[in-house]
């Protein structure tokens, strides 16, 4: 790799790895986000989980029928930005009972915005596999709370990732999304949920503190979508160079970063 792939990696590995949602939420907001957790009824988590659920089963019929995969170009990331805050206004007046309608909302404007950084670093959104790469971005945004520290690097979630994505496009290669509750898709959804909903989680808590309402709903939904700009960036910068150079070198240098 020359001195340019290099500095892009480095750049890839800055965004990756740069502070949790929760950290970034937590300095804006001027609290811990464990205050607003307490807040929350005790059957917030079940509802969270659920409307995560079916947040990424709308976002991956979305990412396989309605991307445009022929525009390019840089990516539209302040557009989005003003769009997810607008979602999260609403979000922020209306609290928890409004999740079911804005997190859907949220995670849409996301994957739009994700696949829109895909293609401005040279996907080929044609493909069912890079569509299901953008997918997986929501999954790189947050750890899993049953992963120890050496499982929550990038290239281990990619590869805990890894065979749900390829066994998911290799069903949508034969079978179209005419079967959306087909084993092999249901999988990929629970994989992706189980790491979007830790994220999705800490922004909700972070609106359940009365401070916030809906101005600083907007903001937060600011942070939310910024957060996963910076993860689809960094992802898609990697895959690029992968493409150049293949991965094996690219994760050995990126280690060594």
């Amino acid at each position: 790799m020359n001195e340019s792939d290099i500095a892009q990696l480095r750049t890839a590995k800055g965004l990756l790895e740069r502070p949790s949602l929760a950290a970034r939420i937590s300095s804006f907001v001027g609290a811990p986000i464990e205050k607003g957790l307490e807040m929350l009824p005790e059957r917030w988590k079940p509802a969270v989980d659920d409307t995560v659920r079916k947040s990424i089963e709308m976002s991956l019929a979305l990412a396989l029928r309605t991307l445009d995969a022929e525009r390019a170009g840089t990516a539209s990331d302040r557009l989005h930005k003003l769009a997810a805050g607008a979602s999260g206004a609403f979000g922020g007046a209306f609290g928890l009972p409004a999740l079911a309608f804005e997190l859907p909302l949220s995670t849409t404007i996301i994957m739009r915005s994700i696949a829109d950084i895909a293609r401005s670093e040279g996907e080929d959104l044609a493909g069912t596999e890079a569509r299901l790469q953008c997918v997986q971005v929501l999954a790189l945004g947050g750890a899993s709370e049953h992963d120890d520290a050496a499982e929550t690097g990038y290239f281990a979630a990619r590869a805990a990732m890894a065979k749900a994505v390829s066994e998911a496009a290799a069903h949508l290669a034969r079978h179209g999304l005419t079967q959306q509750g087909a084993p092999a898709l249901v999988r990929l959804v629970a994989q992706v949920a189980s790491r979007f909903s830790i994220v999705v989680s800490e922004k909700t808590a972070a609106q359940a503190v009365p401070i916030v309402g809906a101005l600083g709903g907007a903001l937060v939904n600011t942070l939310f979508i910024d957060h996963f700009q910076d993860v689809g960036r960094g992802h898609f910068i990697v895959r690029r160079l992968e493409r150049l150079h293949g991965r094996e070198p690219v994760q050995r240098l990126y280690e060594t970063l």
